[in-house]
């Protein structure tokens, strides 16, 4: 018994007493259990069969199983994180959902650069965080914050984001995202990363009719960072996210 996510064309809610962890069909890869609103970034990404897309922060793999359903054995998928760790988790996934035209990374967003200079069509970042939007179910993420945890993360974003901006096609698309509130890793984050790459611009998913706006006065006064979203757990049937959709100047493919 399942209900639809109204924002997920492919997601589902299910009871609390039901285990879908324990069903073989959950073993064999034939779905993913994932936070509803962890879904969202992927959901909104425009991926389409014969692209290439990166999911640049990736394990353990949730995000990654929907873009390469999305992808449909079409195209290339690199799913990519740095600790190595929870890059087998990652491993695991791709594996298990059966990925042929995928391959796992274990690397520095930079090393990726170097290496992938505006080869990618859509890629998904789903940046290292404070956590905040997690306080309510995750005593680690309760126990770990503090300010300057908060400033440290958004110095983090702000060199992915720029990695991510150096290996994107003209007219390619980035989701950024956070599990935080913090506006210093959220509206504050995409206004630096436009501030420095002017060639970039907002687009509001169409999903964010089901969310909140973000908020340019708690950032530079942008009003493009009001197609930004955000995700209150008080608001919706979620943990608190946040999600901005990026595209690059003219399409060049």
């Amino acid at each position: 018994p399942v209900t639809p996510i109204p924002w997920i064309p492919n997601g589902y809610f299910y009871p609390e007493d039901v285990r879908p962890s324990y069903c073989p069909f959950y073993q064999a890869g034939l779905y993913y259990l994932q936070e509803p609103s962890a879904m969202t970034p992927a959901s909104c990404l425009p991926v389409t069969p014969g692209e290439n897309v990166l999911d640049l922060c990736a394990a353990p793999g949730g995000k990654t199983t929907e873009l390469g359903a999305r992808l449909n054995g079409e195209g290339l998928l690199v799913a990519n994180d740095i600790s190595a760790s929870r890059t087998r988790a990652l491993l695991r996934n791709v594996e298990l959902f059966g990925f042929t035209n995928a391959f796992v990374a274990n690397e520095t967003p930079a090393r990726l650069r170097d290496r992938f200079p505006e080869f990618f069509h859509k890629i998904l970042l789903d940046a290292p965080c404070s956590g905040e939007g997690m306080f309510r179910k995750d005593e680690n993420a309760r126990n770990e914050w503090s300010p300057d945890h908060v400033k440290q993360c958004a110095g983090l974003q702000d060199g992915i984001l720029d990695c991510a901006a150096a290996m994107l096609k003209g007219g390619g698309r980035i989701a950024y995202s956070t599990c935080t509130f913090s506006p210093e890793e959220n509206e504050q984050s995409i206004a630096r990363f436009l501030e420095r790459h002017p060639e970039f611009s907002v687009v509001q998913p169409e999903l964010a009719k089901y969310f909140s706006a973000g908020h340019p006065e708690w950032a530079d006064g942008n009003e493009e960072l009001k197609k930004t979203v955000r995700i209150w757990p008080h608001l919706a049937d979620g943990e608190g996210h946040f999600l901005a959709l990026l595209v690059k100047g003219e399409r060049s493919w």
